[in-house]
């Protein structure tokens, strides 16, 4: 009998283990978990395997290529600052590069007009002797010093600066051929790729420093040619005009920029932005753009739905410039430019440097959106004043669903306004919380149209008021401090 119970738990047990083990060979022992689980999970191979290079041999052969660069500047002008940095603070008064301002220039004030050495790093880039660096660097220095990595110094001058890209070519003589870095292809950088960084950091000449490309089109506030690649590279005070390079050993951007207060953020100029300019400083010792003569800002999602778009794209013009190509070429305020000489124009950033690299008197043809039809104009550039900017403003209503009080546009308040011929409505007050609050209206303000029709007084304000009814969204064109801007409010139901 014994024997007979120790077999048939025996032959149980097989069962139960045959049971527990599938075709593959495992014991699968389920307590409520899927078979087939509803995650993903890799497999061997899935994946790329990332290394690390070695970037000695790299960093070895292209230090030869890189100079520090030493200035004595004239440091002068209104209030604290980067003497020659072109560029409006993105961040406010009090922003994040204020530690670097003021460990660079030790706090110094400026409007004493002092002359103060300063450090930067630059690459040559022919035989000859041509360097790139910055314009910061070299603007306003009575004297040059370069040196290469083997010690040598030498003098140097300016060839040619552009401040509105921060870029400047200088040359030295040296009486013999000089190593080269090469340029690269700042179009094809990938984010994620490796990058190496050679400069004059605190004067710690030829630092090398390794990190990878952080992000590419970066807007942080410099002007109108905002186009930064982004690096975790380690940049530092007296990185500014050296090369951001690939592992190929070309360079790819210049670095430019950096957030004191934050870490692993630096910024550079691509190096496809400069090569344009720097042809063009070498040959006139300046950069001559193109000129549109329009005044555009950003297409939000309630802009792109006010004027009929399917989606959020273009450049929207807030204004023309009188006697300009663009208004010989009929084009209108309220259009939205998405195409420019065969370019798409998906971001309003976009169009300002596809305009400025446009050589003047080159026939162009513009597509815009008017009222909700594509249209196409021909337009001749001009070539764009030494201290012209063509500004590119963003978006800061009537009745009281608004939150505002208006009152007509007297020639008193013109003269106040500094506007003697403008038209429209002057905003007097703004209700605290209110829709046209939350959008940025302020008192002074001037109202030029409401719903893209005009408003030359309080008769076609209250007119075109009785016309909004209820709509869910009012679309207001704004002239202030000499800027005109396009606002969507949505009135308090």
């Amino acid at each position: 009998m014994r024997a007979w119970v120790a077999k048939r738990c025996a032959a149980v047990a097989l069962m139960w283990l045959i049971i527990g083990v599938g075709m593959d060979g495992r014991l699968r022992v389920s307590f409520g978990a899927p078979d087939t689980p509803f995650w993903r999970e890799s497999r061997p191979g899935d994946l790329p395997t990332v290394q690390a290079p070695n970037f000695a041999d790299l960093a070895e052969q292209l230090k030869p290529a890189v100079v520090n660069i030493s200035t004595t500047q004239v440091v002068k002008g209104p209030g604290h600052g980067f003497p020659g940095f072109p560029f409006p603070r993105p961040f406010g008064e009090r922003d994040p590069f204020e530690e670097f301002f003021e460990r660079f220039f030790d706090g110094m004030d400026p409007q004493r007009g002092l002359r103060r050495n300063s450090l930067g790093s630059g690459f040559i880039i022919d035989k000859d002797g041509h360097i790139v660096t910055n314009n910061h660097v070299v603007e306003n220095a009575t004297d040059i010093k370069v040196s290469l990595s083997d010690k040598e110094e030498f003098d140097a001058k300016v060839i040619g600066r552009d401040p509105k890209t921060d870029v400047a070519l200088i040359k030295i003589e040296a009486q013999r051929d000089l190593p080269v870095a090469p340029l690269g292809d700042s179009e094809q950088l990938q984010v994620g790729a490796w990058v190496i960084a050679i400069g004059n950091p605190f004067g710690l000449g030829h630092t090398v420093t390794a990190g990878i490309a952080s992000a590419k089109g970066r807007i942080i506030g410099a002007g109108l040619y905002d186009d930064f690649i982004q690096t975790d590279a380690s940049i530092n005070p007296g990185n500014s005009g050296g090369p951001l390079f690939n592992l190929h050993g070309e360079v790819i951007g210049i670095n430019t920029a950096i957030i004191a207060s934050g870490q692993g953020i630096g910024f550079a100029i691509p190096i496809n932005l400069a090569k344009d300019i720097l042809v063009q400083l070498r040959e006139e010792g300046r950069v001559t753009r193109g000129w549109l003569g329009v005044q555009v800002q950003r297409v939000t999602q309630q802009l792109a739905h006010s004027f009929g778009l399917e989606r959020a794209r273009g450049a929207l013009v807030a204004d023309v410039q009188p006697n300009s190509p663009a208004e010989r070429a009929a084009l209108q305020r309220g259009d939205i430019i998405v195409e420019f000489g065969g370019e798409r124009i998906e971001y309003m950033t976009e169009l300002p440097r596809i305009v400025a690299m446009t050589p003047p008197g080159t026939e162009a043809e513009v597509k815009v959106m008017r009222q909700g039809q594509e249209q196409r104009v021909q337009v001749k550039m001009g070539e764009m004043p030494q201290e012209q900017r063509q500004a590119a403003v963003e978006g800061g209503a009537p009745g009281e669903r608004l939150g505002l009080i208006v009152q007509e546009l007297t020639p008193e308040f013109a003269r106040r306004l500094e506007m003697p011929n403008a038209r429209g409505v002057v905003v007097t007050d703004v209700e605290e919380g209110s829709p046209a609050d939350e959008v940025g209206i302020r008192p002074g303000d001037v109202i030029l149209e409401v719903n893209q029709q005009k408003i030359t007084g309080l008769e076609d304000y209250r007119a075109a008021a009785q016309r909004t009814g209820d709509a869910e969204s009012v679309l207001l064109l704004v002239r202030r401090e000499g800027s005109a801007l396009y606002v969507v409010v949505q009135p308090e139901g």
